[in-house]
């Protein structure tokens, strides 16, 4: 009789008694949607730094499910509910999360906190030029052109019965930017930040296919063929100048933008200098990775499947998409515009690489104006919009947060 007690117990403590008989079956589901992501990371190679970590995280907050206020599961839903809830004791204290939390409820305090994110925009300046972009300052407008998706995603949300918080959350999809998707989200509405996560990096991964339709449709040949001068030599005074004046002035402007402009324009400034050679080497590897592993793995837990399976979900990734697209022809069309008033000097298609996914989308333009002219060299012209497009993005999420917050 005892040994039948135990297995009985192990049994009702097993996660497939808990799919069987407690209602698990959409966490199977999700069990499924995150082996399709990893084979989209894995096999198909979409954005698989991140994108393999989260699916993974996903799976491990899936198979984990045994109830909501279980202590053996990785991750607990409740304890963030609490945590964001003004009537509860534990609002807004990491306190409960360390002491009655899972292994992904503690790391998910890097995300909460805005940590993860703000590394990677630090890494990202470690391992971006800005030389394109203070070689041609013209190429701000086209990074600001590229934010168009993210208010009209925005209003669209609104109108779909979204709140604001969670519309302006959506919106940045636009951005193409997916650690200021996540910082933005974290602050307005960490309940969608699973579809947002993943809505973000798979569009980021998706550029190749999503973006040169959307050139061909909105440029001539003649324009695509358009070969442009080379851009002038930029002094190492100017590079080092530049983050700090940047972030000087973005920062009393938008104080919000602090965390992700400050580590962008800190990562950059260790670039240049020319004396921090070992923190920016640090910055760009060692550290890039280990935030990408947390990051990752982090993201992919809020994706529990009685949250992340809903409408709202369906409707977030249709507006993710609406979001992207319009970003590019935002570029686009201002891109067409520097066109006619250079009398055909600007190559338009630079203008679909002010979203920020840095250096997909400036390839994507290189790709497309080789295509059309095979003569054509447009990477490091394509680059100046590309790096305005991560300043545009961290702009546009300080100024959402600063309305919403």
């Amino acid at each position: 009789m005892d040994i039948l007690e135990t297995l009985k117990t192990l049994w009702e403590g097993s996660g497939f008694h808990s799919f069987l008989i407690d209602g698990g079956w959409k966490n199977l589901l999700m069990i499924v949607i995150s082996c399709v992501l990893l084979y989209l990371g894995i096999k198909k190679k979409f954005e698989p730094l991140l994108l393999v970590g989260i699916a993974f995280g996903c799976l491990l907050v899936n198979l984990s499910y045994f109830g909501a206020g279980s202590s053996d599961a990785l991750y607990h839903m409740n304890l963030w509910d609490e945590f964001l809830d003004p009537a509860s004791e534990s609002y807004h204290s990491y306190g409960a999360i360390m002491a009655h939390g899972g292994l992904l409820d503690i790391l998910y305090i890097g995300v909460k906190a805005g940590i993860y994110p703000s590394l990677i925009f630090m890494g990202v300046g470690a391992m971006t030029d800005f030389g394109p972009l203070i070689s041609n300052p013209k190429s701000l407008l086209l990074g600001a052109a590229a934010q168009m998706g993210v208010f009209l995603a925005f209003f669209g949300a609104v109108c779909l019965g979204f709140s604001g918080n969670q519309a302006a959350s959506i919106g940045i999809i636009g951005g193409a930017d997916g650690p200021t998707a996540i910082f933005l989200t974290t602050k307005l509405a960490p309940e969608l930040l699973g579809p947002i996560a993943i809505a973000a990096y798979s569009y980021m991964a998706l550029i190749p296919m999503i973006q040169p339709p959307l050139m061909k449709l909105l440029t001539t040949k003649k324009e695509r063929e358009v070969k442009m001068e080379q851009s002038r030599v930029v002094s190492k005074t100017e590079k080092i100048l530049f983050p700090i004046i940047v972030a000087m002035f973005v920062i009393l402007l938008l104080p919000s933008t602090a965390p992700l402009i400050g580590c962008l324009m800190l990562g950059n400034l260790w670039r240049e200098c020319g004396v921090t050679e070992r923190l920016s080497d640090t910055v760009q590897n060692a550290l890039m990775n280990i935030v990408t592993v947390f990051l990752g793995i982090s993201v992919g837990a809020t994706t529990a499947a009685e949250r992340f399976l809903s409408l709202e979900t369906i409707k977030i990734i249709v507006l993710g998409l609406t979001a992207f697209c319009f970003s590019t022809v935002g570029g686009l069309l201002v891109g067409k515009i520097m066109y006619k008033v250079s009398g055909g000097k600007i190559n338009p298609l630079i203008g679909s690489a002010g979203v920020s996914a840095v250096p997909m989308a400036a390839r994507v333009s290189q790709m497309e104006g080789q295509k059309a002219n095979p003569s054509n060299f447009l990477l490091m012209h394509a680059m100046g919009p590309n790096v305005a497009g991560v300043i545009g993005s961290a702009i546009a999420a300080g100024f959402l947060l600063a309305v919403f917050k």
